[in-house]
């Protein structure tokens, strides 16, 4: 058992998401969104260093010698997978550790409502996932895959950085890959997937107009691609996806665009009220032939209200995510507040007058 594993363990016991060691300062578990320093004398350089490689292949620290930084995964059978991220400070090393559960939570047990898993089913074009880092992107996605993995007969490529949840192949035969150890980018990956006769291809981070612009070309071509932006609403997705593009050729992707995208959700994670740990809320888009006109010409700022009244097709807003956990009293009407888009919504629930800076 290496040393490091001891900070894995009270990691899993007390329910944090992130585990952050740092040369300089002691270790800190983020739980339920907030840091909490362990009960640890302050980490010197050489012994973190030490505790870190001892659990880093060689090949891996080499990278990280060579440019400041790595990521990889590491595994604990039995316990879970960690996605890694190692980096140089002012004090020396650091790192940071998300844990990846190794069991896959279904739509049902992770309470997103079951629009969700009809995208898992859908024969080709583009589903999006959104939020902002650590708002449960991955889970979601995770979701969805292991849903298609149980109910269809496919091939499904995984392209990430590293990879995260493993699937054991069901109905489908499922090959993961991870960028920097069985492939050079997302973008060659991508572009050798499309060679390997996939139904199903899972982009971990559309991070670049090459790999958004690959993406783009496989779920227009008769593929269903999943994929992962840093954005915070559907609206600003779609409007991410055609900026990244040179002017001169935007016209051209709003049309590509408009055909092969299927579906959108921005998702946010909050503090739960009843009891320990957090709940996600949902913006869905599901691409009908007005979200697609709207796309094609231009007004996306519309989007807005075609969600508002494409509920009964399993639409929703933020904000109405938002207030209905907050009926359901999963959430507190401050976290309801501080998270929400439109407050004036939130206002009526909370017991003294908002903070004039939330």
């Amino acid at each position: 058992m290496a040393k490091i594993d001891a900070f894995f363990k009270l990691m899993h016991e007390q329910g944090a998401s992130d585990l952050h060691l740092v040369s300089g300062s002691q270790p800190i578990l983020r739980i339920q969104g907030d840091m909490e320093r362990i009960k640890y004398k302050v980490l010197e350089n050489d012994e973190l260093k030490e505790m870190l490689y001892e659990i880093t292949p060689e090949t891996k620290i080499k990278v990280f010698e060579e440019t400041g930084d790595l990521d990889y995964a590491y595994e604990i059978p039995g316990l879970a997978r960690y996605r890694a991220n190692f980096f140089e400070q002012k004090y020396g090393i650091g790192a940071v550790f998300r844990e990846i559960p190794s069991e896959i939570l279904t739509v049902e047990q992770l309470g997103l409502p079951s629009v969700i898993n009809r995208f898992a089913l859908l024969q080709k074009g583009l589903v999006l996932v959104t939020g902002p880092t650590g708002s449960g992107k991955s889970t979601t996605l995770a979701a969805i895959i292991d849903y298609a993995n149980k109910n269809r007969k496919d091939h499904i490529i995984t392209i990430e950085d590293p990879i995260e949840f493993v699937y054991k192949s069901r109905g489908c035969i499922i090959n993961h890959r991870e960028v920097g150890v069985h492939t050079k980018s997302f973008s060659s990956a991508l572009r050798a997937a499309l060679r390997e006769d996939p139904d199903i291809i899972l982009v971990g981070e559309m991070r670049d107009l090459e790999t958004i612009s690959l993406a783009l070309e496989a779920s227009s071509t008769g593929h269903l691609v999943f994929g992962t932006l840093h954005t915070q609403s559907a609206t600003k997705t779609v409007d991410r996806v055609i900026d990244v593009f040179p002017a001169d050729q935007q016209d051209q992707i709003r049309v590509t665009l408009s055909e092969s995208l299927k579906a959108v959700v921005a998702q946010t994670l909050l503090k739960r009220a009843e009891k320990k740990g957090r709940v996600a809320a949902l913006e869905v888009l599901i691409v009908t032939a007005a979200v697609s006109n709207l796309i094609r010409e231009a007004k996306t700022y519309q989007l807005p209200s075609v969600i508002q009244t494409g509920k009964r097709m399993g639409m929703m807003s933020l904000d109405d995510s938002i207030v209905d956990l907050l009926h359901k009293k999963q959430v507190s009407s401050e976290e309801a507040y501080e998270k929400c888009i439109d407050k004036g919504k939130i206002e009526p629930f909370l017991k003294k007058p908002p903070d004039i800076f939330s």
